[in-house]
Order: structure tokens, then C-alpha cells, then sequence
């Protein structure tokens, strides 16, 4: 796929650094807000906490989870509470995710993904589909991961092609061989699924 481009072996400083030049863009290329959609999990928390030490106008960004939990948002295993501890204190607005709610084009949809190659909360069980008509949906992962026993909702993979550029955050071996394979074109699980319809640039950071 010639508009996915790897990158190994990154600081989340480094990558912190990035995301704050493809905002630092978005600000400058327009007027008003600028929505962008981010994982939640362990790995992209300490990448936000450096991103917040650049200087951007945060007031003029609006956070979408990419997915959450079904639990309230005072809740331990809430990504949006998170969210909302982390960047609404710098200026910007976090979303709460509802099936109603009208989704926007981002600027920019960062990722994560699961070693089953689940991306948000599409889990292969949820047999997310390109030409899904809903742009977030609620869903229960079968299995139920341990570490979160909860439904989901999340945003569809429609959604997260409604966007200027795509970048994924994978750390190690097993999830790198599962993204390699869906770069390839050898695999139907939902990061290939997104990846085989993507257009815009994509950026791998492992």
C-alpha cells in the first residue's frame, strides 16, 4: 500500500512531536474547529501527556474517543473521563460518544489496535463492514477482554475513513506481524478491512 508509510522505533515524544505538527497544520490551514479522534488503552495516554506541552491553540480542538466503554464516565475503565481529565484542563473540548451524536470529517483519526487486528472497539466478532450505513455504534466483544468486561461504542470504520490522514500507534512483535499482514492484503480482520479502503495518508508509528 503505497500511502502507508512505517516508521520504528519512536519515542512517545517523537510521536508526540509529530501529531503536534499535523495540528499545528490543521489550525493553520482553517478557521473554527478542527475534530480529531484518538484510542484510548495504555499506550496513547503517555504520547497525550507529551502532545500537551506543545503550544496549540487547544481551544480550538474538539477530541472524539474513538471508542469507549459502557460505563459512567467517573468510571475507572472510562477512555472519555480520561480524555477529559488530561485535555479539557488545556482548553479542548472532549466528546462524549452517543449513537445520535452527528460525526464530523476529522483532521486527523488515531488508532490503536488489539493483536486480533480490532481497531477501536471492532473486534472481528462485530464483523465491521466499509459500507456500514451508522457512523458509531454499540457493540459487545466476544470474547469480553479481562482487563475491560464491558459492551462498547464506538465509531464505525466509515468514520474513521472520514478523515484527513490516519496514524496507527503498535507496540510489539505479535501486533506488528498482525498489521504487516493487513498492510498486505493477507488478512480480513478489521484493521485490514480499514486499511484496504483507505486513501488518505497513513502513518504507522512501531
Amino acid at each position: 500500500m503505497e500511502n502507508v508509510t512505517i516508521v520504528e522505533g519512536s519515542s512517545d515524544s517523537a510521536i508526540a512531536d509529530w501529531l503536534a505538527v499535523q495540528l499545528s497544520r490543521a489550525l493553520d490551514a482553517g478557521e473554527g474547529l478542527i475534530p480529531i479522534t484518538v484510542p484510548g488503552g495504555s499506550t496513547p495516554f503517555p504520547i497525550m501527556e507529551a502532545l500537551l506541552e506543545h503550544d496549540l491553540d487547544w481551544t480550538r480542538l474538539v477530541v472524539w474517543p474513538g471508542d469507549d466503554r459502557m460505563v459512567p464516565e467517573d468510571h475507572v475503565a472510562s477512555n472519555t473521563g480520561k480524555l477529559r481529565d488530561m485535555f479539557e484542563p488545556a482548553g479542548a473540548e472532549v466528546v462524549t460518544l452517543t449513537e445520535t451524536l452527528p460525526v464530523p470529517h476529522f483532521a486527523l483519526a488515531w488508532l490503536g489496535m488489539g493483536a486480533d487486528g480490532h481497531i477501536a472497539s471492532l473486534f472481528p466478532n462485530t464483523d465491521p463492514q466499509i459500507g456500514e450505513p451508522r457512523k458509531v455504534v454499540r457493540l459487545t466483544p466476544d470474547p469480553l477482554p479481562e482487563e475491560a468486561p464491558f459492551d462498547r461504542i464506538s465509531l464505525t470504520i466509515p468514520a474513521l475513513l472520514a478523515s484527513d490522514g490516519i496514524v496507527f500507534v503498535i507496540r510489539g512483535d505479535e501486533k506488528r506481524a498482525v498489521f504487516d499482514q493487513a498492510v498486505a492484503g493477507k488478512s480480513d480482520l478489521p484493521v485490514a478491512r480499514l486499511l484496504a479502503a483507505a486513501r488518505q495518508p497513513v502513518t504507522c508509528f512501531i
